[in-house]
């Protein structure tokens, strides 16, 4: 990790909290929290891969499931100890967990098919240890537990059993007591016609006056004192034998959270680790998601051979977010620094951009450091040890620091630290003391940081430090725009040139005293003016030059436009010229074929008349194809440029024949099949049972080009020599299979037999209704199918497809 950063100078922890809004889980948002800056150049490459990645996948529509996420370390050690028992609500708890590791698992073994090849990273974070068995725990953990944490029935037989004894017995007692009650209450004895439990003893309400006639057992009174809670004499062997069967199904129930408890230890390290997983995952969506709100892309680090500091439309993330909630934008930053020019000097005036520069420099520094994307067009950084930056009012009462003496302070800290791959940002040095001690001081401090070859930008008003950035090799002028019309800042960094700072010109517009402004005025000496004055032409010409440059590309987008205009209309001219021609050859066509047939039938011999007219029409589909495509050659060769030989002049010959696609024939007008590709420039082709010779030019175009169909398991292997047969061939096997009101025995055998016939069929996947029912039939057979060697995915159908009362199985190929 970086060991010196500035963090609260450049509002590390806020950055942070403002990317932690996005994680799901307590744990992830702690560990967010707690980033650094790092050195490792492969850890931050590694980052800012899973970043991009995650990106990627987000894209698709797909994230991670992460809503019960938690570190269960404590849960998975107690399940560790021998005897151990977690409670009911901490299993359902790991259940959840589990639930997602495993949910993510299948995800990212089969991604979407459109970034299927680009997570290399996410799946190598995602491997869990050799050995793990979390899908084979979770569909064992929820077969038995019911999703408030309580047994379901199925979790064992016996316990099935005892609680089927309970509830016979419960009705026996009920039944008991209802006779009991019909009998007292033609007496007037009972309170109320109704039955209630008392210590888990059924019992029924009776008049205390009456409670020494019944005979039986009380077990409490009401508050009253009106009413008694009384067991009848006869049910109180049936109220023993349920207690006991109570207490049969608490220690069968211990038994079964006993055995889940230790099927968790086993598996606990898995646990742990997948959730660990979970928990970067969580923080590489969160990056991921606020690298697409604020538009951010993954930083470039400079070769250290050619080192290079370069922002290219560069926005503070936090100054972005206040200003989206004012309905503004901020105003981006461009700077660029290289190994010669490695220390920038900041000017302009107050509330220009001047600080605003320096953080956005260091806070995204930083940001690329630790695995963070950052929000800009473009980001070149260099690799630093330190972000030591001296911003804001450094004044400390309790200390009794007053804020040139803290300044001092921490730039002495800062003297210290600082090297060639450190990052220094000064906010106004030289400032809280008198001016010209200032400037005096300003410029030595600058060289210093210029001499230990640090990356440092420094903001001012002294233009003692402006005339250093002018005159000293290595170091850069920059001013924060400002508009000498309205005297208002417009934020943006111009490089190269200082700033002025305006003061006495922003207190002339803010209403300041006229004559304080005279005044004021009166006290520059004539090198400051003539300074400030040389700055203002400097900025007014450099606004003239951007206007003129914004002109000329306006202009340059003019002639564009009018060149695409004309060029366009060229085109359509010269597209009605060619249908135009293309009318005449075609009408000279039709009048040479009704003259050449008219000639024929002034012949007097029939048998030499049809014979004449056969070989005319030959004659006349051959010149007319060739008219054709003399016109084609000539078109293309004038619109293109080609030459007459060239390809491009030719669009009549068809390049790309395969074995397999149909074709149509000049010459015969009609299709055929091609069987095999003779030479260069000719093809054996099938018209129905007649094959034929044909030349590559009198193929008119390629129909339907042969589509490749990938051999069933059936197909492959009997093309490979092995003799293949089925006991019951069918001609197609439909892709899904209905058994429902079959018994589970029934339903196994039939769907193992169907798949065997689907996989062989090669169908890639098949759907199995059960219904839904009591879920024992949907449950034996997901058993099944996620145990079968052919089946590559199980899942739930979809609602359209018949929701829980269908599972979706995918084949393996």
């Amino acid at each position: 990790m970086v060991e010196e950063c500035s963090c609260e100078a450049l509002e590390w922890s806020r950055l942070l909290e403002l990317v932690a809004t996005f994680v799901h889980s307590r744990v992830a948002r702690e560990w967010l929290l707690a980033m650094k800056p790092s050195r490792n150049t492969a850890w931050i490459d590694q980052q800012h891969g899973l970043a991009s990645e995650m990106r990627l996948l987000l894209g698709q529509g797909v994230s991670p499931a992460l809503g019960g996420l938690f570190d269960p370390t404590r849960l998975t050690d107690k399940a560790r100890i021998q005897g151990a028992l977690l409670e009911p609500e901490e299993i359902r708890d790991l259940l959840f967990l589990v639930d997602n590791i495993t949910t993510w698992q299948a995800l990212i073994e089969r991604p979407p098919e459109a970034v299927a090849a680009q997570l290399p990273g996410l799946q190598a974070l995602s491997q869990l240890p050799a050995g793990g068995q979390l899908a084979y725990l979770a569909r064992s953990l929820r077969s038995r537990l019911n999703p408030d944490g309580s047994l379901s029935d199925d979790a064992s037989p016996e316990l099935r059993r005892i609680r089927r004894e309970i509830e016979r017995q419960q009705r026996v007692i009920e039944e008991s007591l209802r006779s009991t009650l019909r009998r007292l209450s033609e007496g007037g004895s009972t309170q109320e016609d109704l039955i209630t439990i008392r210590g888990e003893r059924f019992v029924i309400p009776v008049k205390s006056e009456y409670k020494r006639r019944i005979p039986g057992v009380v077990h409490g009174a009401s508050s009253s004192g009106q009413t008694v809670y009384l067991e009848p004499l006869e049910t109180i062997e049936q109220n023993n034998e349920l207690v006991r069967l109570i207490e049969e199904e608490q220690g069968e129930t211990r038994r079964i959270f006993l055995a889940m408890t230790a099927e968790i230890g086993l598996q606990g390290p898995a646990i742990a680790q997948g959730a660990a997983i979970l928990a970067q995952l969580d923080g590489l969506q969160a990056r991921a998601r606020f690298a697409a709100e604020f538009d951010c892309i993954r930083p470039r680090f400079a070769d250290p051979a050619e080192p290079l500091l370069e922002l290219k439309q560069a926005r503070h993330p936090l100054l972005e977010k206040r200003l989206r909630g004012q309905q503004a934008n901020v105003v981006p930053l461009t700077l660029a620094l290289n190994d010669g020019q490695r220390q920038l000097i900041v000017s302009g005036p107050n509330t220009g951009g001047k600080t605003v520069a320096l953080k956005t420099t260091g806070l995204l520094g930083m940001m690329a450091q630790a695995g963070i994307p950052v929000p800009a067009v473009e980001a070149v950084f260099p690799l630093c040890s330190a972000f030591l930056a001296d911003i804001g009012d450094a004044q400390s009462i309790e200390q009794n620091l007053s804020t040139f003496y803290a300044h001092i302070a921490n730039l002495q800290r800062i003297s210290q630290l600082a090297d060639s791959s450190s990052l220094v940002l000064v906010d106004e040095l030289g400032s809280a003391t008198d001016p010209e001690e200032g400037a005096a001081l300003a410029v030595a401090i600058a060289g210093y940081f210029l001499d230990r070859h640090a990356w440092c930008l420094i903001s001012t008003h002294h233009t003692a430090l402006k005339l250093y950035a002018a005159k000293r090799p290595g170091v850069l002028n920059a001013s924060v725009g400002f508009d000498v019309h309205t005297l208002t800042p417009t934020f943006e960094l111009r490089l190269g040139v200082p700033g002025a700072s305006a003061g006495i010109n922003i207190a002339q517009r803010l209403g300041l005293n006229p004559k304080i402004i005279e005044d004021a005025r009166a006290q520059q000496n004539t090198q400051t003016q003539d300074i400030a004055h040389f700055l203002d032409q400097l900025h007014s010409q450099l606004d003239a030059v951007a206007r003129e440059r914004e002109e000329l590309r306006r202009r340059e987008q003019e002639v564009a436009r009018e060149k695409s205009r004309l060029e366009s209309e060229g085109l359509k001219e010269w597209r009605a010229k060619v249908r135009d021609l293309e009318s005449q050859l075609q009408s000279l066509l039709r009048d040479f074929t009704y003259q050449m047939r008219e000639t024929v039938r002034a012949i007097d011999d029939r048998a030499a008349q049809q014979k004449l007219s056969k070989e005319a029409e030959r004659r006349m589909a051959k010149l007319r194809r060739e008219f054709s495509e003399q016109f084609n050659s000539v078109v293309v060769a004038q619109h293109s440029g080609a030459d007459r030989g060239d390809s491009n002049a030719q669009p009549h010959l068809v390049r790309h024949v395969s074995v397999g696609d149909t074709v149509k024939l000049k010459s015969l007008g009609k299709t055929g099949v091609v069987q095999r590709q003779v030479d260069g420039n000719a093809f054996e082709v099938a018209i129905g049972p007649m094959k034929m010779r044909v030349a590559r030019d009198d193929i008119a175009e390629v129909i339907a080009a042969r589509e490749p169909r990938p051999a069933s398991p059936l197909e492959a292997a009997r093309g490979r020599g092995v003799t293949v047969s089925i006991a019951h061939p069918e001609e197609t096997v439909r892709s899904e299979l209905n058994v429902i009101g079959r018994t589970v025995e029934e339903a196994t055998g039939e769907v193992e037999q169907y798949l065997d016939r689907a996989f062989l069929a090669g169908l890639p996947r098949v759907r199995i209704v059960h219904g839904m029912g009591m879920g024992v039939l949907r449950r034996a057979l997901r058993g099944l199918l996620e145990r079968h060697p052919h089946v590559a995915l199980v899942a739930e159908a979809s609602p359209s497809e018949g929701g829980a009362g269908a599972t979706v199985v995918d084949l393996r190929v």
